[in-house]
């Protein structure tokens, strides 16, 4: 029970293989999308942006937002037009529209596993305060918030890739910042941040952060800290006495900018990666240069090496699946050694 609305983007449509109780296709005002849909229910709407009247004007796409449930709405953006940019794209997400993309790949990715604002988050740009207490602060803080350029959405008309960039991330001294972040969904970034910690302070002084989630609390451990993007830089920076800060980052921009080195997860499996592969094409290429570890992950030495072939990545290290109970987990003593911690033992 699919609703499409196409215009100058119908022929990409006319390849989606849903169920379609009704489909028009022309140029509409909000105002005629709105009273032709309001009361008519429907699974999902994929709706080609072309469609819609003045749809450059962010006020054009908010009255829809207003009278027709965007959760259920897949908006196919035009490449041609400014709905590319990351300011158009960080607008949509001001209006809890969290479903678009450029190519009929991505809508029926979209349509079987809609986006929750966590998958889009790293596209939203928030600007920053400095606390009062930091105002005259030259460290961590002002480098982080005055220093960074926002993100830049660099798509490709023929796939669904948003890259974000970093520049002039600030450096910093007297302690070792160490990123972990998931590339393929729910990899275990958190659970390893945790294990990491547990094997480190028993040599070294360490925080452990998690940046807009709250799943620390389930480890029962009164030393993890949860906080928000806009607080990462200020934790970090009370905290520069700890030999070791680990940051389970997300898909805050801020917090892997502070970050001396990121681990880089991936889930080596055909589920995982296949659905990563839809949705970002690119992904391989993207992590050539950076370090790579496979979490969660039941390939042997030999899959490894034919793994690291087939993707062209040069592999960090392979992790397997962990009992995080345990307090003695040789195979994160190997990985901390690999990282230069060589006092845990």
């Amino acid at each position: 029970m699919n609703v499409v609305i196409s215009n100058k983007k119908k022929d990409i449509l006319s390849g989606l293989g849903i169920e379609i109780i009704k489909e028009i296709d022309g140029e509409f005002t909000a105002d005629e999308i709105i009273e032709t849909f309001k009361n008519f229910f429907f699974q999902r709407m994929i709706l080609d942006i072309t469609a819609i009247k003045n749809y450059t004007d962010i006020k054009t796409i908010q009255k829809l937002s207003l009278s027709l449930d965007m959760s259920k709405s897949i908006i196919l953006l035009d490449e041609n037009s400014n709905t590319i940019t990351p300011e158009y794209m960080s607008k949509l997400i001001s209006l809890g529209i969290y479903n678009f993309t450029t190519n009929l790949e991505g809508i029926m990715y979209l349509y079987n596993s809609p986006n929750s604002y966590r998958d889009v988050a790293h596209l939203h740009i928030i600007d920053q305060n400095i606390s009062s207490e930091n105002k005259n602060d030259n460290s961590i803080v002002n480098k982080i918030v005055n220093k960074i350029e926002k993100p830049i959405a660099n798509n490709n008309s023929n796939n669904n890739t948003f890259v974000v960039n970093y520049y002039d991330v600030p450096e910093i001294t007297g302690n070792k910042i160490i990123g972990i972040k998931n590339v393929t969904k729910q990899t275990g970034a958190t659970t390893l941040t945790y294990m990491l910690k547990r094997m480190l302070e028993k040599q070294y002084s360490v925080l452990a952060v998690e940046v807009e989630k709250s799943d620390f609390r389930f480890f029962n451990d009164r030393e993890l800290v949860s906080t928000i993007d806009s607080n990462i830089a200020n934790i970090v920076n009370k905290n520069k006495n700890k030999d070791v800060i680990l940051i389970d980052v997300n898909n805050s921009s801020n917090a892997m900018a502070l970050c001396d080195e990121i681990i880089y997860l991936i889930e080596p499996s055909m589920v995982k990666l296949n659905r990563l592969m839809v949705v970002n094409p690119t992904f391989l290429r993207e992590l050539q240069s950076k370090k790579v570890v496979l979490n969660q992950s039941l390939l042997d030495s030999n899959s490894v090496s034919d793994f690291e072939n087939e993707s062209k990545l040069n592999i960090f290290y392979n992790i397997p699946p962990l009992d995080e109970r345990l307090k003695y987990l040789p195979e994160l003593i190997d990985l901390l050694h690999k990282l230069g911690f060589s006092k845990v033992n």
